[in-house]
């Protein structure tokens, strides 16, 4: 294993409790503007957002400032779910993970 290599993936899900109605994309906007703050690579989705560094502190450090950002937008309670994924074999991308997915479906 060379461990001179790192490429960490997580997927970050905050739902904001205790808010004034069903809408949550106001507290989600302020989540991702704290990963921006942070500058971080992160793709949104519809259901989560995935990071992508290869440092697992400053994913660490993201992940908190996105789930106190929730809070700071008036959210009374906030859920944060992670997943992370860490190979130090290789550097795959978030990019080249789809990428080998997709070439095995064509």
């Amino acid at each position: 294993m060379n461990i001179n290599k790192s490429m960490i993936t997580a997927e970050l899900t905050i739902i904001p409790i205790g808010t004034h109605g069903t809408s949550l994309s106001e507290y989600i906007a302020a989540a991702v503007t704290a990963l921006d703050s942070n500058d971080i690579k992160y793709e949104l989705t519809g259901m989560g957002t995935l990071i992508e560094s290869d440092n697992l502190d400053k994913i660490f450090v993201a992940i908190n400032a996105a789930h106190e950002a929730v809070f700071n937008a008036g959210a009374e309670r906030v859920a944060t779910s992670i997943k992370i994924d860490e190979r130090r074999d290789v550097n795959k991308t978030i990019k080249d993970k789809i990428t080998s997915v997709t070439q095995k479906l064509s």
